[in-house]
């Protein structure tokens, strides 16, 4: 089986670094007639373009996750430019509300939520109202195994991937049968909003996950690779744990220690 996003033409968002990049480097690999990646800042576009590989197939726009104005304005112009927008990406997200939920500030909380929450729907409706609603597409959005169980610290955060699970299987009954849409859980990724989760304790964390290590930007990205593909056509509506094993191999009394 030969995964290809050949003719596609693909948004990802928050994707200067990480899971995003890794993921846009890939569908460009796989043979996508273009894609486009956003972030908040130019500067760390133009590093992530350096590092994908300049390519008339490779555009960025500077775009706030959480703005209905910069997802609608994207959309159309991705449009403009290759003619389609066939497949999105819901990467972007924010984690800076850590704290019992008791404490935590608020301000930080909203912005978590807006970001990862809001801010998925927001890109989704843009992509439905100006292209998928008449020609059909593929719709992944970034989630979290703390969207599936509860942990200390990131509450508000785990929420807001609570959230997004949910919104994904709303949008792939309300989407279908022409756009599929589907959601990847992540454990411990090696990425920068997950440092604190990793840096200097990584034996530590790698052997808390089944497969004894934590996982890559490429492990994401392939998994995403799949579910835009052909070959997940029969595919909508699921949340794909991809987590080193530790939602579906970690034993009962292994849990909480």
């Amino acid at each position: 089986m030969e995964l290809t996003a050949a003719g596609k033409v693909a948004i990802v968002t928050g994707a200067s670094r990480g899971i995003g990049e890794a993921t846009a480097a890939l569908l460009l690999a796989s043979g996508a007639k273009g894609v486009a990646i956003t972030s908040r800042r130019e500067e760390n576009l133009a590093e992530a373009v350096e590092r994908i590989g300049t390519s008339e197939r490779l555009i960025s726009f500077a775009a706030r996750a959480d703005s209905e104005e910069a997802a609608d304005a994207t959309v159309q112009a991705v449009i403009r430019r290759f003619g389609s927008c066939d497949i999105l990406i819901n990467n972007a997200g924010t984690n800076p509300s850590a704290g019992d939920l008791a404490s935590v500030d608020l301000g930080a909380v909203g912005k978590t939520w807006e970001v990862n929450q809001l801010g998925p729907l927001l890109w989704s409706r843009a992509a439905w109202r100006h292209y998928m609603s008449d020609h059909g597409g593929a719709i992944v959005n970034i989630a979290s195994v703390g969207g599936m169980a509860p942990s200390p610290i990131i509450g508000a955060y785990n929420i807001s991937k609570a959230a997004v699970i949910h919104l994904t299987r709303q949008l792939a009954m309300e989407f279908a049968p022409s756009v599929r849409v589907n959601s990847i859980a992540p454990s411990v990724v090696r990425t920068k909003l997950a440092a604190a989760l990793w840096e200097g304790i990584e034996e530590q964390v790698a052997a808390s996950h089944p497969l004894q290590r934590i996982g890559e930007p490429s492990d994401i990205a392939a998994a995403v690779m799949f579910l835009v593909s052909d070959e997940a056509s029969w595919i909508t509506g699921i949340n794909l744990p991809v987590d080193g094993g530790v939602t579906g191999a970690t034993s009962v009394s292994s849990i909480g220690g």
